[in-house]
């Protein structure tokens, strides 16, 4: 699934959390609410950063910028890869709140 079919079943409070801290780890909490939402966890999804940190999870460059275009009120068209299965990747989830 695809972010832009998973974020509208985000909980409210979950979006706020990804359009202020838009680039920051994700919490696991919120890995976790992806992951049931159909986002998956992996290391091999096509909508996240490739380069693996000690520091969590992280959404790639074009998925922060979806994000950004959603809180600016734009309607931006899916980003590239939309047919594959979305999927976040990284290392340890990231401490911090529960979006």
């Amino acid at each position: 699934m695809c972010i832009e079919e998973w974020w509208p079943k985000l909980r409210p409070q979950s979006r706020q959390y990804l359009i202020g801290n838009n680039g920051d780890a994700l919490p696991a909490g919120l890995v976790e609410e992806i992951s049931r939402l159909g986002g998956g966890v992996a290391t091999d999804g096509w909508w996240v950063e490739k380069d693996e940190g000690p520091t969590g999870f992280y959404l790639s460059d074009a998925e922060m910028d979806w994000i950004e275009a959603v809180a600016n009120g734009e309607s931006p068209p899916p980003p590239r890869g939309r047919r594959q299965r979305a999927t976040l990747t990284g290392s340890t989830p990231a401490a911090g709140p529960t979006a």
